[in-house]
């Protein structure tokens, strides 16, 4: 059974493996993968109608707050959260050694 939960906001739309916010007609969006201890995020697309309020931020903080809380590694594929994650140290130690390269 997949299940759907929200997050500050942020709905973890399991079915879909994405993590998403709506406004209105307006979705902003991240994809991931998850295989066992690990979540890889492969894409975030957020609207121009979202930029500048923080949308973006938000759904990048429920979804690594979310691995936290499942204590997941952290694979950032996706450029927008390999980004955040170098601006936020907090969250590299969700990140393997293997794979921190990806946040430099």
């Amino acid at each position: 059974m997949t299940e759907t939960t929200q997050l500050d906001g942020v709905l973890n739309n399991e079915a879909d493996n994405r993590f998403e916010v709506r406004t209105g007609n307006d979705i902003a969006w991240i994809d991931y993968d998850r295989s066992g201890n690990q979540i890889t995020f492969t894409h975030t697309e957020v609207p121009e109608a979202f930029e500048g309020k923080g949308i973006g931020k938000g759904l990048v903080t429920a979804a690594l707050d979310f691995a936290r809380g499942e204590d997941l590694e952290v694979i950032p594929r996706c450029r927008f959260i390999a980004s955040y994650i170098k601006r936020n140290p907090e969250y590299l130690e969700l990140v393997p050694e293997s794979n921190r390269s990806l946040v430099s």
